[in-house]
């Protein structure tokens, strides 16, 4: 018998209901979530989440920014920035690579040395590899695609000319901030502002998508130096023949353009190549033009006559009797020579007369002496910015002894460096005013700020005897140049050490100014501790003014004498052919 089939359960309608109403509230809470997140709540929305998101995957890169060229006054490039690649890798992945054999050859490394290195950095996630190396070889090492190394794009300065211009142009360190010379003066102007950018990176740190630049890179402004660049070759190459041929320990060499008081060539020995920084001595970086502050000797004799000339006790023509060649002050004998007799006040500085400048400065005092020599900008620096710069000094005193005061009178008990005796010097070829000195290129229509130091009158007849000073007669004759007349004045200066002078050591000056009848070009040179009999200042420092000044006129121009027996010589040889 056929068993009965029961009916289906049935579903109450209230259940259906519920059911309907339950999901729809749960739909309505999921949509309210999300409104919530996307719209209303910002803290913890939408903007939250992908910020968070982003310091997980998004990172920000640096775009490097070149460093502005530095230029000498003629667009010749001095300083200038080139491309280069800094390997890095992370150490926690490296160090699991089966292709650190690879990674070292293609670096010019051992594999112990890349393994000794990632064991110093073992619990980093960061370290160099090489740093500015040339985009060739970076490239090799990253085509090889090994995990955990990278490269990021740099500048790194690179100097033209070499050891020419190192101790003016200076240095920058790996991270090209300026720390010394120009680069250092002028760094705020030449370091640019590093750009940045964006990217996504993966679970191992690799960039996996460029999500744009935020802010561009601002290169570094070019700055065009008063330097010469085929002067400061000619005088770097004679500087170096005078060590040679005297067998220095070192020198120095400045030339400046008195009228715009723009710095035309500074040089020094001894030189490094800022190319190769690291192997260099630390005092061959020093540029001794501007930080090399000593006793300049008898150059400041011409400033002595100035001051003779303006208390009025004195002309160029005054006689004064000399003999017998020597005078005692205190203890003291400064003797002369030879006994030079009764002669003028000229012939005192042609002859550099310790006797008669000891007379001047017995009559006028030694405070008209010091009032000149800080008129013309001694004991205070040049405001040129150039990073160690020395002021020097002058004397101040409450009492004077006599020696004091007559020592005073030919330039010892004060300090100069080479560049503020070339800038004093400036004054008598610029008849009578000083502008201030400048490393920047000035351009035609600029200020020049020119202050009356002396009259146009005293200013002329110390250049008359500065001319003589380089006569057959003088100690300076050997600094003259054919064709051209000039006038300057040497010095002889012993060095002073621990216990004082030391009698066989020296600094040789030449102090000089071209050409005499049209004034312009002032030189200064010195030859530290030069060796043998040849040590003055007439026959170590003085040629070598001369092999510059016949560059110097020769580059800018300058127009030699007519009647003078260099071109004598060229017409007669003209004629001849």
């Amino acid at each position: 018998m056929a068993r009965k089939r029961s009916a289906p359960a049935t579903v109450a309608p209230w259940r259906l209901v519920a059911v309907a109403l339950l999901l729809l509230l749960l739909a309505s809470l999921v949509l309210g979530r999300l409104i919530l997140i996307q719209v209303v709540d910002q803290e913890r929305g939408a903007a939250f989440l992908r910020h968070q998101g982003a310091l997980r995957a998004v990172r920000t890169a640096e775009i490097p920014a070149y460093r502005g060229m530095v230029m000498d006054r003629r667009g010749e490039p001095l300083a200038i920035s080139t491309p280069v690649v800094t390997l890095w890798a992370d150490p926690q992945q490296l160090s699991d690579s089966e292709r650190l054999d690879e990674l070292a050859a293609a670096l010019g490394r051992s594999e112990e040395w890349l393994v000794g290195r990632l064991a110093l950095y073992n619990d980093k996630r960061f370290m160099y590899l090489e740093r500015n190396q040339t985009p060739d070889r970076a490239r090799k090492v990253l085509e090889l695609k090994v995990g955990g190394v990278g490269g990021q794009r740099a500048y790194r300065r690179f100097y033209p000319a070499g050891e020419v211009t190192s101790q003016v142009i200076g240095l920058t360190d790996v991270d090209a901030r300026g720390i010394a010379g120009v680069e250092q003066a002028y760094e705020t102007v030449l370091h640019g502002k590093a750009g940045q950018r964006q990217y996504v990176k993966d679970l191992h740190g690799e960039a996996i998508r460029d999500i744009g630049v935020v802010r561009e890179a601002q290169p570094g402004r070019a700055i065009a130096l008063s330097i010469d660049l085929r002067l400061q070759y000619l005088q770097h190459r004679e500087l170096q023949r005078a060590i040679a041929e005297t067998g220095a320990e070192a020198g120095a060499a400045v030339t400046i353009d008195a009228r715009t008081g723009e710095i035309l060539a500074m040089t020094n020995h001894p030189v490094f190549n800022p190319n190769s920084p690291p192997g260099s001595d630390f005092s061959a970086r020093r540029n001794r033009v501007v930080t090399d502050a000593f006793e300049p000797g008898s150059t400041m004799k011409p400033l002595t006559l100035v001051a003779a000339l303006e208390t009025g006790a004195f002309t160029i023509d005054s006689i004064i009797d000399t003999s017998p060649g020597r005078i005692k002050v205190g203890r003291k004998v400064l003797p002369d020579p030879s006994n030079y007799g009764s002669i003028t006040v000229s012939r005192v500085i042609e002859k550099s007369s310790q006797v008669g400048v000891t007379k001047m400065a017995q009559v006028i005092g030694h405070e008209p002496v010091l009032s000149v020599y800080r008129r013309f900008g001694l004991g205070q620096r040049s405001n040129i910015g150039f990073p160690g710069e020395r002021s020097g000094s002058l004397p101040d005193r409450e009492r004077w002894s006599d020696i004091e005061k007559v020592t005073l009178a030919f330039g010892y008990g004060l300090t100069a460096t080479p560049l503020q005796i070339a800038h004093a010097y400036a004054v008598f070829a610029n008849g009578g005013e000083q502008v201030p000195l400048t490393l920047i290129k000035r351009d035609p229509g600029d200020d020049l700020r020119a202050r009356r130091i002396i009259s146009e009158e005293i200013a002329e007849q110390v250049l008359t005897v500065l001319h003589r000073v380089t006569g057959d007669e003088g100690t300076g004759k050997n600094a003259r140049v054919a064709g051209f007349d000039v006038g300057g004045k040497t010095g002889t200066v012993h060095k002073v050490g621990a216990g004082g002078y030391l009698p066989d050591q020296y600094l040789a000056l030449f102090v000089g100014i071209a050409p005499i009848d049209n004034p312009r070009y002032v030189t200064a040179i010195v030859i530290d501790q030069p060796k043998g009999d040849n040590y003055g200042g007439g026959s170590a420092a003085a040629p070598v003014y001369a092999r510059i000044t016949d560059g110097v006129l020769r580059l800018f121009n300058e127009r030699p004498k007519a009647d003078s027996g260099n071109n004598l010589q060229l017409a007669s040889l003209g004629a001849g052919q």
